[in-house]
């Protein structure tokens, strides 16, 4: 298990390589490309077009442990959801961004930006924004406001983008995404769904010192990882999970 699956109910790495020109749609390549992501992980059996023309593969998800790839007009996304480690999550990503560039004819002058994010999803059945709301405002000085005599909160999804470099090609994303409606707060009626939390460290493409995917991936994943521990865990994730278990 990794560090982080303990601290939430469903925790996942994933990366996504954005490019400019759309990616290779025509029936012999993405075969290809999928093929040979089988031969280096046969459990990703799960092959499907979806009704948006984007192809997806998957590992059965049944045991809560499982990996992906999709192949968007212009993306390329994979990622692990709850993986035993996070050397198995790194070992999926390098493999496949290792080959991706052969199969669909990824060029560097291409790509547009690659992200690798952590996701940590708190399933909770109530008003998400209120309890986000009373995990992260309080002590601050949006706390009277939310507060106010008779109001409930209709929507706290805070987020924050950070430059970590002067030409502010090197960025990191904090952004929380809640799933509570108008509807649900007027009647009581609160399905149980996924408050999740997102934390992405991006790269643009162009003027950066890495020649390889694989090799920004690594100094991304360094990078998500030192911030997450020092920053994110203690000031988000652990007030999140205490104000939801306090309910």
């Amino acid at each position: 298990m990794t560090p982080y699956g303990s601290m939430c109910d469903d925790f996942a790495v994933s990366v996504h390589l954005a490019t400019k020109m759309e990616l290779p749609g025509r029936r012999e390549p993405v075969l290809h490309f999928f093929e040979s992501l089988q031969k280096g992980f046969p459990k990703m059996t799960d092959f499907e077009r979806r009704e948006n023309g984007d192809y997806a593969l998957e590992e059965e998800r049944e045991s809560g442990s499982y990996r992906w790839v999709t192949l968007e007009s212009r993306r390329l996304c994979l990622g692990y959801v709850n993986p035993p480690g996070l050397d198995e999550a790194d070992d999926t990503a390098e493999r496949i961004l290792d080959v991706a560039p052969a199969h669909l004819d990824i060029s560097p002058i291409d790509v547009e930006a690659l992200d690798v994010m952590f996701t940590f999803d708190f399933m909770y059945a109530g008003n998400h924004d209120e309890v986000v709301a009373e995990a992260l405002a309080v002590g601050n000085p949006l706390e009277n406001l939310i507060q106010l005599p008779g109001s409930k909160v209709l929507n706290f999804e805070p987020a924050v983008m950070l430059a970590l470099e002067e030409n502010c090609r090197l960025q990191c994303r904090l952004n929380i995404e809640t799933r509570t409606n108008a509807y649900q707060i007027r009647t009581g009626q609160f399905p149980e769904a996924p408050i999740s939390v997102y934390f992405t460290v991006r790269q643009y493409w162009g003027k950066q010192s890495f020649k390889t995917y694989v090799d920004s991936f690594k100094n991304q994943r360094r990078i998500a990882q030192e911030l997450v521990d020092s920053h994110i865990v203690p000031n988000v994730i652990q007030p999140l999970s205490q104000a939801i278990s306090a309910k």
